[in-house]
């Protein structure tokens, strides 16, 4: 029965490895966790007069390096003079030569997210007129080629070296302390460290040209490896290797002296050592992932990265434990099979993470989301819906698991055949050795010298018969209780119902990296309010004479992300109609405590014109009779204020009369 399920085994698991790796291939590595939430001048937009700066806005802070904004004249030719500065909060500027010419100019930005993804694309705007350009925007993409592939299968494979070296030894040390001596459990073990190891280099020396060129020569460069040092992402990586030194010398313990131990007493001591040792190596591990990822910014960082740490302490506690247990069915030796009890313990350890899972996922799912429209509606609701699909389909096969393990307990009705075939064993072996001690004595005698050398000479051949026949006897034991567990229908059936589940655990380990490299869905959905505001914030002048500006906002308090509309009706020289609207990233009214608005001529010197406009209704604020002296580019400066102390204030150009 196993040898018929073996082949079945090895194309199970290699189908399900293709399976992740195909999804893991369709990640988009540089997927964007900051987004580019409004520009000035805007995409697409046209403008009468060259401007002094491009400045962009994102929904988070972002690192800049020399050449992170750029901007390219219709030949492809730079036109910005210097590099790139904050303005202000997520608002980052980069200064143009003065009087450029008329014509379609790209602005290509390269930045890094503070959660350590980088961000690129590009867009365009004209002066005067669109033109033809050399550039292309297409060819500005988030894509790093085989950098960014090999950066995300090297993420993968870090989340799946720290899940089978934590999970598989907290395994032994809480479920089944005899696998400390079970060959095939520590390679299991000591193969997630060496995966996690060398794969925690390789994304050091992948980092400085995955978030720059792209280029895989410059994998290498070591001036690229001190920038990268200097970040928080190096900084992550290089304390994961020093915590993985900790681990190493954990997992030389468990496997040696800890195995070696014979007193009970001293094996309760060292133990308990072991496992708080091994929590705080592990936790500490987590911790590297979560000051440098998603947990790290947004919403509650301070309680969102130890919930992280919890999250993937319990992933690694269930899947890596898993790992293990299947290990143990398939490779243990005879004389130490993995019992009823110790199978026992690990469901209960699988239902604690599953508990601590679904409270952790709960707070990661809003935090990430925002909105229930998320779910459907981004990539990253869509990714998260199929997890916990996964998720729901692991915990029931695990629940048949359960039932076999309970099974697995009742005795089974071989011990009859297995004695017949022991002594039917046994009395054949016997019968050989007489009959092979007949043939010496009974056969031609070998020649024997004087006194006892000929008895001497007689017996070895007998010692080294009846030491192979007792080899032998010992091979047959041990490949008789092999097949006597295995005729077990409910270890058989556990073996068939953890396989589905360690199957199952390749696909959403891949589905939870992919989650990890893409946009978060309130990030998304704040983007694309953003870009429908920056579409109809042109500037426009509709029939009546209206004039609309949309400006993102981000006062970086609580509650102090928003979109900011000013409408000026009829827009023109003399007295005007204001009214202002604020709203929230999801288009939803809400009050601030206070907004102004200035305007200003800069090319005749007038202004700033303050207006204070009076509170209508929720998120309504509107201003009679608002002058306008002279026709012109004027800039419009909005303040915004959210609290006592979060205060902002964006500007847009808008030709007036």
């Amino acid at each position: 029965m196993t040898q018929t399920i073996a082949p079945r085994v090895r194309t199970l698991v290699l189908l399900l490895l293709a399976a992740a790796c195909a999804l893991l291939a369709g990640a988009g590595p540089a997927s964007a966790h900051a987004a580019v939430t409004g520009s000035d001048p805007g995409q697409g937009a046209v403008v009468d007069k060259a401007p002094a700066r491009i400045t962009l806005t994102f929904s988070e802070q972002v690192a800049l390096s020399d050449d992170s904004l750029r901007v390219l004249d219709p030949e492809g030719k730079r036109v910005d003079t210097a590099e790139p500065a904050t303005v202000s909060g997520t608002t980052y500027a980069v200064p143009l030569h003065p009087g450029l010419p008329d014509g379609t100019y790209t602005v290509a930005y390269q930045v890094v997210s503070a959660d350590s993804h980088p961000v690129a694309g590009a867009y365009t705007f004209s002066i005067g007129a669109p033109s033809k350009t050399s550039v292309s925007v297409s060819g500005q993409s988030t894509d790093d080629g085989v950098v960014g592939w090999l950066y995300g299968f090297g993420r993968y494979v870090s989340y799946a070296g720290f899940i089978v070296m934590a999970g598989g030894a907290a395994f032994v040390l809480a479920c089944w302390r005899r696998g400390s001596g079970v060959r095939p459990v520590q390679r299991f073990v000591v193969s997630g460290w060496v995966a996690l190891t060398a794969s925690t280099l390789a994304l050091l020396l992948l980092r400085g040209s995955f978030t720059g060129s792209g280029k895989v020569s410059d994998v290498f460069d070591l001036s690229l490896l001190g920038q990268v040092l200097q970040t928080k992402s190096g900084a992550a990586l290089v304390s994961r290797l020093l915590l993985l030194a900790a681990a190493a010398l954990f997992i030389a313990v468990l496997f040696g002296a800890y195995d070696k131990r014979e007193d009970a007493e001293e094996k309760r001591d060292l133990t308990f050592g072991l496992s708080i040792g091994g929590v705080v190596v592990a936790a500490g591990l987590a911790a590297s992932w979560a000051m440098s990822e998603h947990a790290s910014v947004g919403l509650q960082a301070g309680i969102a990265m130890p919930v992280d740490v919890l999250h993937l302490l319990a992933v690694a506690a269930w899947l890596g434990g898993l790992g293990a247990l299947l290990v143990a069915l398939f490779r243990a030796p005879a004389d130490t099979p993995v019992d009823a009890p110790a199978v026992r313990r690990f469901s209960q350890v699988a239902f604690g993470s599953v508990l601590a899972l679904i409270a952790t996922g709960t707070y990661q799912s809003w935090r990430q989301l925002g909105s229930w429209s998320a779910f459907t509606d981004t990539r990253y609701g869509q990714l998260l819906l199929a997890k916990i699909a996964l998720v729901a389909v692991l915990v029931g096969v695990a629940w048949i698991s359960r039932r076999w393990t309970g099974r697995l307990a009742e005795p089974v009705p071989v011990e009859a055949p297995a004695v017949r075939e022991k002594e039917r064993v046994g009395a054949g072996a016997e019968s050989a050795g007489d009959a092979d001690i007949a043939a010496v004595g009974d056969g031609e005698a070998p020649v024997r010298s004087e006194g006892d050398s000929g008895r001497d000479t007689a017996a070895q051949p007998d010692s080294e018969r009846a030491a192979q026949l007792a080899r032998q006897q010992a091979a047959r034991d041990a490949a008789r209780q092999k097949r006597m567990r295995d005729a077990d229908p409910s270890r058989f059936g556990l073996r068939r119902s953890v396989l589905a589940e360690a199957g199952i655990a390749v696909v959403l380990l891949a589905v939870t990296t992919v989650l990890t490299q893409t946009e978060p869905g309130r990030t998304e959905q704040e983007a694309k309010a953003a870009t429908s505001a920056s579409a109809s914030s042109s500037a426009d002048t509709g029939a009546s004479g209206a004039l609309t500006l949309n400006m993102p906002f981000d006062t970086g308090g609580e509650d102090g992300k928003g979109i900011v509309t000013i409408d000026v009706d009829p827009a023109r020289v003399g007295g005007n109609e204001m009214h202002v609207y604020v709203e929230r990233p999801n288009g939803r009214a809400f009050d601030i405590p206070e907004v102004k608005v200035e305007f200003t001529l800069k090319a005749k010197d007038i202004g700033p014109l303050p207006v204070v406009p009076d509170h209508i209704a929720t998120g309504h604020w509107s201003a009679n009779g608002v002058q306008i002296p002279m026709a012109g580019d004027w800039q419009v400066d909005v303040t915004v204020r959210t609290s006592d102390i979060d205060e902002v204030t964006v500007s847009k150009n808008a030709q007036i009369g």
